[in-house]
């Protein structure tokens, strides 16, 4: 009888130990009995996160668009960001469900929320926070090591593009997202995080929505040293605006939208290149090292 109870309690004990629970982006817990096997992604930068924290394997379908890494694109496809199936999801049978907190699906999600399937919404609304679901994403899955080194690796790498540019001459920098009309990010947005990593000040950080638009009267007046967009297009309506610092120094880039667009582990390839584009905005400009 006492041996008995004595495994019984060994088993208990080792159920206790293979839960997991973890607080998701909108702050609700996710709780698992174990660690997940069966992942479905919903969005693109969240098959990212996925993979960076060593879950690549145990993920069984995702939406379109995400082609990072290379074996993503080797995965079914249950919809895309907007919107999926769950009749498609169902079919899977998965123990985890990776969602946005701004996908366009969330009477769908509740519905999964309803039938038991557990569901991490990702909200990554700062550059640090790509670590943070890195770390969370890799503790429901079990691969908690590798999650712990591919976060690692992410902060490292910020903080030396912190502490190499962030102290540097400040650069006014307008970040254009579209051409007609016209976009662009205020303080609210993980951009505008990166801007000043780079050492660059966002010319309009204090609109009050995350992407404002704004006009060609908003810009000129603003006096931007650097304007950074998508697109040549977009860069090449500037031209005629010969006083604007940025156009009279010849500091005008282009930036990958996929680089720097989508919060996941590559953000931080987008933002090294950002700031390798300021710091030629100041060497056209003279602006004096600080």
């Amino acid at each position: 009888m006492r041996l008995w109870l004595l495994l019984a309690g060994l088993l208990l004990a080792g159920a206790a130990r293979a839960a997991v629970s973890v607080e998701d982006g909108s702050g609700q817990a996710v709780t698992l009995a174990k660690p997940a096997q069966r992942i479905i992604s919903l969005v693109p930068h969240a098959t990212e996160l996925l993979f960076a924290a060593g879950a690549g394997g145990k993920v069984v379908a995702t939406v379109e668009y995400s082609d990072h890494p290379a074996a993503a694109k080797k995965l079914p496809r249950v919809g895309s960001f907007t919107g999926f199936s769950l009749e498609a999801v169902l079919r899977l049978q998965p123990d985890l469900v990776v969602a946005w907190q701004d996908g366009g699906s969330p009477r769908e999600l509740e519905r999964l929320k309803r039938l038991g399937v557990p569901v991490f919404i990702s909200h990554p609304l700062q550059p640090g926070d790509v670590a943070l679901e890195i770390d969370k994403l890799g503790r429901l899955a079990g691969t908690e090591a590798a999650a712990a080194r591919a976060a690692l690796q992410y902060r490292q790498r910020l903080a030396a593009l912190q502490q190499r540019y962030g102290g540097r001459a400040p650069v006014r920098v307008f970040y254009q997202l579209s051409q007609a009309p016209i976009f662009t990010v205020s303080g609210k947005s993980y951009i505008d995080a990166l801007i000043r990593t780079c050492g660059g000040v966002n010319v309009f950080a204090d609109l009050s929505l995350p992407a404002p638009q704004v006009s060609t009267a908003s810009v000129v007046a603003a006096q931007p040293q650097a304007i950074i967009a998508t697109d040549n297009a977009s860069l090449a309506m500037w031209q005629r605006w010969k006083t604007l610092p940025a156009v009279a120094g010849g500091a005008l880039f282009m930036l990958s939208d996929d680089a720097i667009s989508i919060p996941g582990p590559r953000m931080v390839d987008g933002a090294a290149a950002l700031c390798a584009r300021l710091d030629t905005a100041r060497q056209r400009l003279g602006l004096t090292a600080n």
